[in-house]
């Protein structure tokens, strides 16, 4: 799709041969003759590029140079004038404006520069759409939930995202706090820096030194080169700290010495680092309960917990748990090529009746497997039935006047059970086993109570 060009000049004529050297490049053009025209034609239309004159009947094309680019940044111009001056110049170029040039130079020159201030623009413009499309994903729109409880949570991160304040999110295991981590990143100036996330749980005390603060090349066997922590990778941005109170103490020093001084120690170097980074710290402990008995450092909670936000568990917002699944199960219905998914409403209920131990993590598991199993209709439709679901969940109790009868036959529906899921795996038992959740072992000697292995 050619560019689209806005031409702002009083003179026709010269606006009128500008225009037309330009359509013969190929590009769209839009003339106007003031800035209040030009203004609305910017609203109207797509536009890549503004050629405006600097001397206008209602204005000024220095001074509009500066309201476009706060009203459309990724816009750029070029301004023209019959008697320029450095001074103008380079207040145009102060005030946002690609270029400044005098009416008259050869026209071969306005063609390459023309086509530079489209080919930044349209990069500008990706950015842009890039931007939107990481905000739709990571943002808090992409949080699902209308209940009180997240909805108090949501706007706390908001508050919080806007500034550079240290984050405290916990909650239990599968509450969405790394969702909330990114949200926070996504809405806040550091945006367009890295968001990067390590689990300080999963890793031991020196290779978790390592990942955060790097190395240098023989600091230890092995490091045969130098490496940058991620809280180098992550200057400019932010880092999430998922599991912090699972951090060994001597760790939790450093950790307290960056948030203090901004500055950190490589794993064998003398000399500090500097960092500008947020931190957002996650944990599924009570840290103060933790801070006091001595398993965590007192004044590194305090200094993480600046600005705490609980995120409640799933069984607390039992509104949310239909929107989730409905949600969940379009993702997967999609990644496995599967049309269109419903959602049976006492496959619904089951799952708002469901303690949720592992909360979001835990349904989103659930739908996944009832998504894997459910089998197509002649329609392209798939419906998730209540007998998709764990063993456990179908045999829980429903509301009175919608129990199914032949769920009370707990020998009938487990046996039923395990013939769709041998169906859906081709008779893999291993396979079978796994997505029942159950041992091999158990697997077997269920099927010969269930007379379905000879």
């Amino acid at each position: 799709m050619p560019a689209s060009i806005l031409l702002i000049d009083d003179e026709p004529k010269l606006r009128q041969l500008l225009a037309r050297i330009l359509q013969l490049e190929g590009y769209t053009l839009f003339e106007a003759a003031d800035v209040r025209s030009g203004l609305k034609t910017l609203a109207r239309e797509e536009i890549q590029l503004v050629i405006c004159d600097v001397k206008l009947p209602d204005g000024n094309g220095i001074d509009l140079s500066a309201q476009i680019k706060q009203v459309y940044p990724a816009i750029e111009i070029i301004v023209l004038t019959a008697y320029g001056t450095i001074s103008d110049g380079v207040t145009a170029i102060k005030n946002g404006a690609f270029d400044y040039i005098t009416k008259g130079d050869d026209n071969d020159k306005i063609i390459p520069l023309v086509s530079r201030a489209v080919e930044k623009a349209n990069l500008q413009f990706r950015i842009q759409q890039l931007e939107q499309q990481i905000s739709r994903r990571y943002g808090f729109d992409n949080i699902i939930g209308h209940s009180k409880a997240i909805q108090q949570a949501i706007e706390l991160a908001r508050k919080v995202a806007v500034t550079d304040t240290t984050v405290l999110l916990t909650g239990e295991t599968g509450t969405g706090k790394e969702v909330f981590a990114q949200a926070i990143h996504q809405s806040s100036p550091r945006r367009m820096g890295p968001f990067v996330a390590i689990n300080c749980g999963a890793l031991g005390k020196d290779i978790l030194e390592s990942e955060l603060f790097g190395h240098r090349a023989g600091a230890f066997t092995g490091a045969s080169r130098d490496q940058k922590g991620l809280f180098a990778e992550a200057n400019k941005g932010s880092i999430f700290l998922d599991e912090i109170g699972e951090m060994p103490l001597d760790l939790q020093t450093k950790l307290l010495r960056v948030l203090e001084t901004h500055e950190f120690l490589r794993v064998g170097d003398t000399r500090p680092t500097k960092t500008d980074v947020r931190v957002i710290a996650a944990t599924n402990r009570g840290l103060e309960a933790e801070a006091n008995s001595g398993r965590f450092r007192l004044d590194l909670y305090y200094r993480l917990s600046v600005f705490q936000i609980e995120l409640p568990p799933l069984r607390n917002r039992r509104d949310d748990i239909a929107d989730l699944a409905e949600q969940f199960a379009r993702q997967y219905a999609a990644k496995l090529g599967k049309r269109d998914v419903q959602l049976h409403p006492i496959f619904i209920e089951k799952l708002q009746q469901h303690s949720w131990k592992g909360n979001i993590r835990e349904l989103k598991n659930v739908i996944e497997r009832a998504v894997i199993l459910s089998d197509t209709s002649i329609t392209g439709i798939v419906e998730l039935t209540s007998d998709l679901l764990p063993y456990e969940m179908q045999t829980a109790n429903v509301s009175a006047g919608t129990t199914n009868e032949a769920a009370l036959d707990l020998a009938t529906v487990e046996k039923q059970h395990i013939q769709r899921v041998l169906r859906q795996t081709s008779g893999n038992k291993t396979e079978t086993a796994r997505l029942l959740g159950i041992g091999l072992t158990t697997l077997y000697r269920k099927l010969q109570e269930a007379g379905l292995e000879k």
